[in-house]
């Protein structure tokens, strides 16, 4: 079933984001914990696509296994990054046989060690609209997803334009938005209430990352366009300091609860888990929420 329609018609929800293990030898674990987090009745799970090719050929064969194995309505993410039209098609026509309805459309990151030009990378689809727009007319049949930046995506020129750009996503044929992780949700109500303002008026479905320890902390710091708290790093600071990493898993948790009460009482129709492939952490956020 398409995703604005689950939405529209189960509020609140959580969903999930998984991304494909590079090796087959990892796939049974994986799956293990997928239906650990099948306690959480997800309305959908989403599945991360390698830019250029590093986990591109995984995401079909565990799309198909979390639908046959979980019972999942599943969402693959697809990038225009490196990609033509008939590389696009034949995925769309691929997840068509499957059954499935959904699709994520990102422009996609720049592949490590990548040294040519964004002329050689985004050919095709330059920006997420073009990718967006082309689905649309060519693939009417799906529902369209798309990233959001709460706090502005680390290549725009100002936040306003950042927002126009969503607005385009959104005219070419969007349907719904998954935001990138944050954690002060005043940036989540506010990003709302501007896209509202330009007239986007598609669900907004918050991300949320619970912090498990310290390295996932610095990788947020250098790999996210997100601004983390300085109350909550002294938390994490101090807890690692006096209870070391479960401390700081508890923290996490703690935080993360606060974060989607907080969300699901102002209103966000439900909240998107980043769950890095885990299930523990998730369950004890989630835990009595819903």
């Amino acid at each position: 079933m398409q995703i604005p329609h689950l939405i529209r018609a189960h509020q609140p929800f959580v969903s999930l984001e998984f991304f494909p293990p590079k090796k087959k030898e990892e796939w049974p674990g994986f799956l293990e914990v997928a239906r650990e987090l099948g306690q959480l009745k997800p309305l959908f799970a989403s599945v991360t696509y390698g830019a250029g090719g590093s986990t591109q050929s995984n995401t079909l064969e565990i799309c198909e296994q979390l639908i046959q194995t979980c019972g999942f309505e599943v969402m693959p993410h697809l990038t225009g990054v490196t990609a033509d039209r008939e590389k696009i098609d034949g995925f769309l026509l691929a997840i068509k046989a499957l059954g499935i309805e959904n699709v994520l459309a990102l422009r996609g990151d720049r592949p490590s060690g990548f040294t040519g030009t964004d002329e050689e990378l985004f050919a095709a689809f330059p920006h997420a609209e073009h990718l967006v727009g082309y689905i649309r007319t060519h693939h009417p049949q799906l529902a369209i997803g798309v990233a959001g930046f709460p706090e502005g995506h680390a290549e725009a020129s100002s936040f306003g334009d950042d927002l126009e750009v969503m607005r385009r996503k959104v005219e070419c044929g969007a349907d719904f938005v998954i935001t990138q992780l944050y954690f002060d949700n005043r940036t989540y109500f506010d990003y709302v209430e501007r896209l509202r303002a330009r007239g986007v008026n598609v669900p907004i479905v918050p991300g949320i990352l619970p912090i498990r320890n310290l390295g996932s902390l610095r990788f947020i710091l250098e790999m996210c366009n997100a601004r983390i708290p300085g109350r909550l790093i002294n938390s994490l600071m101090k807890a690692h300091e006096d209870g070391g990493a479960k401390a700081v898993y508890e923290i996490g948790v703690a935080y993360a609860r606060r974060q989607v009460q907080e969300l699901l009482d102002g209103g966000a129709p439900g909240v998107h888990l980043y769950t890095l492939n885990k299930a523990d952490m998730c369950l004890q956020v989630m835990d009595g929420l819903l």
